[in-house]
């Protein structure tokens, strides 16, 4: 079995991370595979860089297609261009947000998201309402860093991203925590072990229900909405 994890922005140290997460957990004999979005925004904060990242981001899919990838992961908690990604692939989509609210649903009666900027918060709350899960997500609260700031070293940003779950927790009331970025992929053992509760990254959530959806032998549906782009 082969997992796609994609990168929808074109900074390529985060992608050498989120593909380390998903191998981290990944079981034995699946072989991840990363790519990068040529052309997309260095990183994705908002609407305006989600629009540009999806020709690249596509073309990242259609390639795998030919390849015949079993599966792929699109590693953007804003889950950019899903249903086109879907169309496009013949094994399952999932993007990271789905994955990770789907998940804290199971293993809690109610959560909280960390995010990056304040700009992300209300595009992460229209989609936990589109995923039905609006009534258990308590609050989506910002940690207030740019995403490139979790890739440079000596930045303060685990140290915030700590204590705004931290005031999830105390303030929310939540049971579970979500990491509402691909690049805090590599912080859930120790902010788990710090809070005591469970924190969920959506890269390693979507690379094992990819896992389970392929060995279960099902693959995107083909009819009607999800059916491959008409030739124009």
């Amino acid at each position: 079995m082969e997992i796609l994890i994609v990168n929808p922005n074109s900074t390529e140290s985060m992608t050498r991370k989120i593909v380390a997460t998903a191998e981290r957990v990944a079981s034995t004999g699946v072989v991840i595979s990363g790519a990068t979005a040529s052309g997309a925004p260095a990183s994705i904060e908002g609407h305006f860089d989600e629009a540009m990242s999806l020709p690249g981001l596509l073309s990242c899919v259609r390639e795998a297609e030919e390849k015949g990838v079993d599966g792929i992961v699109v590693a953007c908690f804003d889950d950019p261009g899903i249903g086109a990604c879907r169309e496009t692939a013949t094994g399952p989509v999932l993007g990271i947000c789905e994955a990770a609210v789907k998940a804290a649903s199971m293993l809690a009666t109610s959560f909280s998201v960390v995010t990056t900027l304040p700009r992300s918060v209300p595009v992460i709350e229209r989609l936990i309402h589109g995923y039905g899960l609006s009534h258990q997500c308590r609050r989506v609260r910002s940690a207030e860093i740019p995403v490139l700031a979790l890739e440079e070293p000596g930045s303060n940003a685990r140290a915030r991203i700590l204590a705004e779950v931290q005031r999830a927790i105390d303030e929310d009331h939540c049971e579970a925590v979500v990491l509402g970025c691909a690049g805090m992929a590599d912080l859930t053992e120790w902010l788990s072990e710090e809070t005591g509760v469970p924190v969920i990254d959506g890269v390693s959530v979507a690379t094992r229900m990819i896992e389970a959806l392929v060995g279960s032998g099902l693959k995107t549906s083909k009819i009607n909405a999800y059916a491959f782009p008409n030739v124009k």
